[in-house]
């Protein structure tokens, strides 16, 4: 007798949990984002425009909240919008202009990448080449920066255009 109520309870929860799973439920649709070369090729230019705004809450409202920033002329990564925003207070100090000099963009689902060589021109004429990946995701509503990794170039540079090994 136990065992046949026991076999009727298994059955029992068994058929319930088959309700769970039906097959008319709705399913959230997973749909990605259309993008081009050109529309992530722009992002840089609109984060080089927040630069000239000399406003480091601009600059950093191109950043997802959870991103990280890995600047050029800091060792401290940067986790927090806040943590974001003191380096970019003290670097839009230089007046920094950005000018890619070379760029490869990879598309994905809901997220991009942008890698290349970039140079960095300040108010004294000074400059710095360096590199720099820009990783986006599509946040519903516009692209954010998800993750920046800035660094100089480890060989010095000769002439014009620069000796490269």
């Amino acid at each position: 007798m136990k065992l046949h109520m026991l076999a009727a309870l298994v059955a029992s929860t068994a058929l319930s949990a088959c309700s769970v799973f039906d097959k008319k439920a709705p399913v959230a649709e997973h749909s990605c984002k259309q993008t081009t070369k050109e529309e992530i090729a722009a992002l840089f230019d609109r984060w080089n425009n927040s630069l000239q705004t000399r406003d480091p809450k601009k600059v950093v409202e191109n950043y997802a909240e959870d991103g990280i920033l890995l600047p050029t002329l800091s060792n401290k990564p940067r986790l927090t919008q806040a943590e974001k925003e003191d380096y970019f207070k003290h670097f839009l100090e230089k007046k920094p202009v950005g000018k890619i000099d070379m760029s490869h963009i990879q598309i994905g689902c809901n997220v991009a990448k942008d890698n290349g060589l970039y140079t960095f021109t300040f108010a004294d004429g000074s400059s710095a080449p360096g590199r720099y990946t820009f990783t986006y995701r599509w946040d519903g509503n516009k692209w954010l920066i998800s993750s920046h990794h800035s660094s100089l170039m480890p060989e010095k540079t000769t002439g014009a255009k620069g000796k490269k090994h």
